[in-house]
Formats: C-alpha cells, structure tokens, sequence
C-alpha cells in the first residue's frame, strides 16, 4: 500500500473544471478510482485503499463480486432484457420467487414487493404516499437525527438541518419526536410520543405513519434498543398507525440478520430497502407492503427505471448468501471484533471523550471535538483507507466496511484508524 503523500498528487481538474460545486465524496477523497475488487480500490497511480465505506452501505458484498459478475456478463452477452419499465420479466420473476423463497418464507414474513424506482429515497417517497392513501391522514411521525433521503418527502422526515435547507421550500406535514436515548438514558423518550398522542391538544394530528431507522446510519450510529423497537410497534397498533421500517442503509446484512428488526421481533406495515439489495451496487429499490395495505391503483406511483434487470440479476445472485446463517454469524462476529478494538483505541484516548457506537457492522466512534472525525478520516485517506463522518456535526468516525471483508483487511484497516487518531490527536496538541 502506497501512501498518497508519496506519490505525485492526482489530476482532478477535469472534475473540478466540468462538475457541478454539490459534487462531495470526490473531495473527501481526492483520486481517481480505477479498480476495485473485494474491500479493496486502486486508483489510477496504483495506490490501494481498504474500504470501509463500501458506497456508503450499497456493497455490503464487497466490490465485483465473482459469481455476481459472472452472471451479469452472461446475461449481457445473451442479449437479454435490461430496461422494461414493470413489465414482466424472466429477470424479476427469478428474483421475486427467490426474494420470497430465501427471504420472505423463512422468516414467516408477508409482504407484496413493490419496485418503486432505483433508490432508497423512491422507497421512502412511496412509503409515505401509500401510508397517507391507506389511512386518509397527512401527518407522518419521524425521529431526531434521522436521515430518509434528499427528495422532498424524505427530507421532510429527515433531521439534518443542513440537508433540510436545501429544499428551498417549506417541509410540511411532518413531526419529529426523541430517538431512544435523545433526552438521556433516564428519559424514556416515548412516554412524550404517546403523550403527544393521547392529548388533543397537543397540536400533533394522529399520524398517518411513524418512520424510523433501528441504527441511524448518517445521523450517527445510533442504536435503537429492541425494547424500544417493540414499544413503538404497540404505540401503533393501539393508534391504528402504520408502522414503517427505514432498512435502506442497516438492511441486507449490515447488522447481522438480514432485516436490521428481526432482532426486537417487530413486524413493519411497511419495509423500505435500497442499496445493498442490488446485490453488485446496482441501482435497485424495492418497497414491502403487507397485503393488506397494498391499496394502489395502477401506475399511481412509477418511474422508469423500477425494471432495471441487470440489477435483479444481480441481486438474485446476491440472496445466495442468505441459504444459511454463515454471513450472519461472521458479521456478529467481526462487528464484536471491531467494536472491542474501537473500544480500545478509545480507552487509549480519555480526554476525547470518545464513544463506540453501533450493530453488527455498522459501527462508529464519536468525539467531543468540533472537525476531529473529519481530520481523522482525512488523515485515513492518506494513508490508505477510506471512511466517512457522520452525525449532526460530523463527529462520528463511521465504518461501513464490506460483510465479506476478512480479519486481515479488517485488522489493517483499524490499524490505520488507530494511527490517524493518535496523528490528528498529536497535531492539534502542538
């Protein structure tokens, strides 16, 4: 692995000349990818990188993925359908019978599977318009610190002020309420909710739905306890709201099960996933609804690219890591790893005042200082790995790396965590 400081700095002037100023992860890593196989990226000088933001939760399988590559070149190569809007296919009817097979079935699960476009903020939209059509009501309840997405809907629910600014427009017909642990351990922030509920006047009409994340991935690895998960559920059932599980970040694997929930034993109305459902980072989104409430005319929420078949033969592929426990107990597993050696990079540094966040593989370490979590991933990145901040105030140091990162690669990785922070740390003492 060669430092980045050891060799010449990269060419980014035809990005930065031609691309529009939102352009982002390109600046908190400045190179030129090139290749990427496994936890692993290349750029065009030859430096390696470890991964741990794996495109920020969409390669939960690592990059170029073998068998999956394999099939998609075959698929390719035999001149196959690709785009078809919801038309039928042979693509997505080998993937709704195996999603349903390996995924749906064994866990005695029902739900309709809807594609509502390439997206976890099309599953989020479509997750609100249905709740709001099947309860004939407006209001939808979120959380502190969470993220849905940039659409207007999405961002509606979302709790980072900066990325609500961008709007431009109010965001109405939302209410957010404390996460779990928000007001302190002491607090239990749903007595509030149910509160809000039962009194009339509170101001807050009885919502359509309640929205939440299990781990808010951007909003800073907070984790949601079972018990909390499971009162939340009752609070809807009593309410006659329904409940829908945001799992488009902590779905397909990245807490261990496969649903972030299967843990507190809840049952969403509705389930969102995105990214990692693509199985080889393919665009793909789908919506689960129980059947119940699958209430939709014909065409009244579409978009054309919900029929993106190389994505759903990608992530019939994918669902192969599923006919088993082995990829869930291996994530526990390294997700304990890496929690233990945060922990002790933590015990090593007192006057930060850090925090070790997190679930299986999604997990964090937070720190007291303003811009400390993005000096060390920066620091990161020059030395060969690749991470991102998050939180309201980017405090949070976040690991995503692939489930299918082995021990070596992992203990590289937070070797080189474990040598930013002391750098950063050092530099700010002088």
């Amino acid at each position: 692995m060669i430092p980045t400081s050891e060799k010449t700095a990269p060419d980014m002037s035809v990005f930065e000349t031609l691309e529009s100023e939102v352009r982002s992860y390109c600046r908190s890593f400045p190179t030129v990818f090139e290749k990427a196989q496994g936890y692993k990226l290349w750029d065009t000088q030859g430096r390696e990188y470890i991964d741990f933001f794996a495109g920020a939760g969409a390669l939960n399988y690592g990059h170029n993925h073998p068998a999956m590559k394999k099939k998609l070149v075959d698929y390719l190569m035999g001149s196959n359908i690709i785009h078809s809007l919801d038309m039928a296919t042979k693509a997505k009817e080998a993937f709704l019978k195996r999603f349903n097979d390996i995924i749906l079935k064994p866990r005695q699960m029902e739900y309709k599977v809807m594609f509502p476009g390439p997206t976890g903020a099309n599953t989020v939209e479509s997750a609100l318009k249905l709740a709001r059509k099947v309860t004939g009501r407006e209001t939808v309840i979120s959380f502190t610190h969470a993220f849905h997405g940039m659409t207007l809907g999405a961002l509606s629910i979302t709790g980072n002020s900066f990325k609500r600014h961008g709007a431009g427009v109010p965001l109405n017909h939302a209410v957010s309420m404390p996460y779990e642990n928000y007001l302190g351990d002491d607090i239990d922030s749903l007595t509030l909710l149910e509160r809000y509920l039962e009194d009339k006047g509170s101001g807050v009409a009885l919502p359509a739905a309640i929205i939440l994340e299990t781990v808010q991935g951007e909003g800073g690895i907070n984790v949601a306890s079972p018990e909390w998960l499971k009162q939340v559920e009752k609070i809807c059932r009593r309410w006659d709201i329904l409940l829908i599980v945001d799992d488009v970040q902590a779905g397909c694997g990245r807490t261990g099960p496969f649903f972030s929930f299967e843990k507190a034993g809840i049952k969403p109305d509705i389930v969102c996933l995105s990214k990692s459902i693509g199985g080889y980072g393919l665009p793909m989104a789908l919506t689960l609804i129980k059947p119940e409430f699958d209430e939709w005319a014909p065409g009244e929420h579409n978009g054309t690219f919900r029929g993106h078949n190389l994505a759903f033969v990608a992530a019939t592929e994918s669902l192969s890591f599923w006919e088993t426990d082995a990829l869930t107990r291996e994530t526990l597993r390294k997700g304990e790893k890496t929690k233990q050696s945060l922990q002790q990079i933590a015990d090593q540094h007192p006057d930060l005042d850090p925090v070790v966040r997190g679930r299986g593989l999604m997990v964090g370490i937070a720190f007291n200082q303003t811009d400390f979590a993005g000096k060390v991933c920066k620091e990161a990145f020059s030395r060969g790995l690749i991470m991102e901040t998050s939180g309201p105030e980017d405090e949070v140091a976040k690991l995503l790396p692939p489930l299918t990162i082995d021990d070596e690669g992992l203990d590289r990785g937070l070797a080189i965590l474990e040598e930013s922070i002391a750098v950063v740390k050092a530099s700010l003492e002088q």
